[in-house]
This record gives C-alpha cells, sequence and structure tokens, in this order.
C-alpha cells in the first residue's frame, strides 16, 4: 500500500510539469469541455470515494486544478448517501477494496437509484485480475484503473466519458442492421440475436456497432480506443479485450462473429462463409 501511495504522491507533483510542457490532443479537449461547462454555470461533479486520505487529496487536487468539482467519500456507507444529494455527480471513482460495502456492491446500488443511475462510474483497484473487471463490467461500471495509476490518464479517460456522454443524439432515420442471427437497430440501441433482445450497456453498443459496420476489416486495438472509447492511440491497456470478452458472452451465438486476430486485433465476419 505504501507503494501504491507513494507513486500517487510523485504523481501528484510531476503530473504539472508534464501538462506544461505537452499540449495534447486530450488537453484541448479537456479545454473544450471545461469551457461548455462553464457556459452551463456547473462544472461536472466527481464523486472521489476511496478510503486512502493521500489518494483522495491526490485526485481532488489534479481534477479540481483541471476545472472539475469533487466531492469525497472513504467509505460505501457516506458514498451512497452523498451521492443522493444534489448536485447529482456527473462521475464517480469508485475503489474496489471499501472497509463497509464492496465497491462491486455500492456500483450496483448507484446503478439502481434513479438518481444516479446515469452517472458515469470508474472503478479504482490495486488488483488487476480479468475476473475484477467482468463483475464490475457486469453491474454497471463505465471503465476500470488499476492503481498505481497515471492522473493524466485517468482524467484522459473522464474526458473521454464526459464526450460520450454529451454528444449528439443519432438521427432516427438510420436503417436496421442485420447479419446472420444478429439484429442491430442504431436508432433506438437495441439488438437481438435470434429474436432474442439482448441488453447492451451503450459502450458495449457501440462497440459491436463499429464492428459490424466495418465488418471485413482488422480493427486494431488502438484503433478501436480512438473510435469506440474516444481514447488516444498512445494509451495502452487491456479494456478492449475485456469488453470484447463479455461482448461476446452477451451475444451468445452471435459472439463467433467477432473474430481475434492475434498481436493485431478485432474482425467482424465479412460473410456467414467466412
Amino acid at each position: 500500500m505504501s507503494h501504491i501511495l507513494g507513486c500517487d504522491m510523485v504523481l501528484r507533483f510531476v503530473t504539472i510539469q508534464q501538462e506544461r510542457r505537452e499540449q495534447t490532443r486530450s488537453d484541448w479537449l479537456g479545454s473544450l469541455i471545461v469551457a461548455q461547462e462553464k457556459g452551463n454555470q456547473r462544472s461536472a461533479l466527481v464523486h472521489i470515494v476511496d478510503d486512502e486520505p493521500d489518494i483522495t487529496a491526490t485526485l481532488e487536487f489534479n481534477l479540481e486544478r483541471e476545472g472539475f468539482s469533487t466531492r469525497t467519500a472513504h467509505n460505501g456507507a457516506d458514498a451512497l448517501e452523498q451521492a443522493s444529494l444534489v448536485p447529482h455527480p456527473d462521475i464517480v471513482l469508485l475503489d474496489l477494496m471499501l472497509p463497509d460495502i464492496s465497491g462491486t456492491e455500492v456500483c450496483r446500488k448507484l446503478r439502481a437509484n434513479d438518481a444516479t443511475k446515469n452517472a458515469a462510474i470508474v472503478m479504482l483497484t490495486a488488483r488487476g485480475e480479468v475476473i475484477d473487471r467482468v463483475v464490475g463490467f457486469e453491474v454497471g461500471a463505465d471503465d476500470f484503473v488499476v492503481k498505481p495509476f497515471s492522473v493524466r490518464e485517468l482524467i484522459l479517460r473522464m474526458r473521454a466519458i464526459l464526450r460520450r456522454g454529451t454528444s449528439e443524439p443519432e438521427t432516427n432515420t438510420e436503417e436496421t442492421i442485420e447479419f446472420g442471427v444478429l439484429k442491430l437497430d442504431p436508432s433506438s440501441h437495441r439488438i437481438w440475436v435470434a429474436g432474442e433482445e439482448i441488453k447492451l450497456t451503450a459502450l458495449e453498443f457501440r462497440l459491436v456497432r463499429t464492428l459490424l459496420e466495418r465488418k471485413g476489416r482488422v480493427q486494431t486495438r488502438e484503433t478501436l480506443l480512438i473510435d469506440v472509447w474516444e481514447y488516444e492511440a498512445s494509451v495502452t491497456t487491456r479494456t478492449v479485450d475485456t469488453h470484447v470478452r463479455r461482448l461476446r458472452q452477451k451475444l451468445g451465438a452471435a459472439g463467433d462473429y467477432i473474430e481475434t486476430i492475434r498481436g493485431v486485433g478485432y474482425r467482424f465476419l465479412e460473410n456467414l462463409e467466412s
């Protein structure tokens, strides 16, 4: 634990110097988001839930410097109580290992609450096991970040989530896409496999739609990070693999339509004879 805190305390100061030197695409996007939020008279509210005071202090410092508002809780019970307060959080940074209630249970309850069901949830964990991520995504997490993490990468992910959440809805004139037993309706964001509707998260729907619309063409993990997650390609993560694995499970028979191209990425079958 001391190693994790040490890394975070170093990041608290190093991040300032890095971002002063680098005018990256993420910095530019962030300035746009902050400007939009100021125009709306309220910056995005980030609810930080972690039992380590040094971590919450580091996150508060960096996020408030970037124009976000913050609220902090150090256990699950307080997190749930505070999340119901107005204004409700736009993003919740949720530690997986809390002293009273597990992060996954807090996530489940946030999703079940009408006041917080639409908040973006990014889970923070010192464990990088796939099973933790799968369970987290199952209960409604939008993303996972493994400690010790880069504050810059975390903010990049948060900005991507904000962009997805505030983007203009697509027109309702898009036609239904069918392939084998799979049927996808872009207008209503609904999908069926062999006539049975499958419940997907917004991100899972975006992923399968992207692959389907580009069927027959290999999509690298970097391409998917940019086009689906809207991250910079320089951000290396196993998030794509975890989501594809979960998506295949949900799609059942249609999951085989998504091929793994070893060492490269993924490809949706061009035709059923492939």
